[in-house]
């Protein structure tokens, strides 16, 4: 497979990942007691979810073996500069969602709900590694695999909206409803990932800080339930179904950190 088109590639891992885990996706649902005609919950989603990320790196381990690369190719390295660049990408992802719900408020679109902050303490940790998780398994996936093989038949840049549309697309796959009105953030969010990649010299530290940093804090406001949409504005602006992406503040946020990556991107 090393001389294989790009395309063949990616779609030898998909096929090969989603393969290995449907049976164990299989085992999982009877044991979560899931019905098919119901949507799944939360209780349900994480265990299924986490299953098909912890199975990535090794379906990515052996298909790098076929065509002759490694996690290193694909930008994941094993040094302190991942660690700092993973901190660095974390604050500020976490910084500018912070930015674009302080002037929700500031604008009455949301209202804080003081008494949810009890409910911080027990989910702070276990959001942290799962935000860790799911970030740097889509990383090295999307950022890291998807674009390192595309780019070899493919310009950089047409290489990085193909990954960006893969990407987007296969939220599709978990929940339809609340994902289709995201796509276009989606998408963005992916090309946003790509630039931080890029001005990292190919390091996949900050983009996986950035994913870590969304995920959690929109996982966290989500789970405490920590803001209440006001109804002054379409859910066109604040997010439909409640996603930031899904609205004009999300997409605010992501061409604003797209920008910050740009002007300061000797600094990463």
């Amino acid at each position: 497979m090393k001389n294989a088109p790009s395309l063949v590639v990616v779609m030898v891992f998909l096929i090969c990942w989603v393969g290995c885990w449907l049976p164990v996706a299989t085992v999982l649902a009877i044991l979560l007691n899931w019905q098919p005609t119901k949507p799944l919950q939360p209780e349900q989603k994480t265990p299924l979810l986490v299953s098909l990320y912890l199975l990535a790196p090794l379906i990515l381990w052996g298909v790098g073996w076929l065509v002759n690369r490694s996690f290193l190719d694909y930008g994941f390295v094993s040094n302190f500069s991942i660690l700092k660049s993973l901190a660095l990408g974390f604050a500020l992802g976490v910084l500018s969602l912070a930015i674009v719900f302080s002037g929700q408020f500031g604008l009455g679109w949301c209202s804080f709900q003081n008494l949810h902050i009890k409910l911080l303490l027990p989910i702070l940790l276990p959001i942290f590694f799962i935000a860790l998780l799911v970030g740097g398994i889509e990383e090295l996936i999307f950022r890291g695999f998807l674009l390192t093989e595309l780019a070899q038949d493919y310009p950089v840049w047409l290489a990085a909206v193909i990954s960006s549309f893969i990407f987007a697309f296969l939220h599709l796959v978990w929940e339809q409803r609340e994902s289709l009105p995201q796509l276009p953030g989606l998408w963005l969010m992916g090309m946003v990932l790509v630039l931080a990649r890029l001005v990292s010299s190919g390091n996949l530290g900050l983009a996986w800080g950035l994913h870590a940093g969304w995920v959690w804090a929109i996982a966290t406001i989500d789970t405490a339930e920590l803001i209440t949409y006001t109804g002054k504005v379409s859910d066109w602006f604040t997010g439909k179904n409640k996603k930031p992406l899904a609205g004009l503040a999300g997409i605010i946020c992501l061409v604003g950190t797209g920008a910050i990556i740009w002007l300061f991107s000797k600094y990463f």
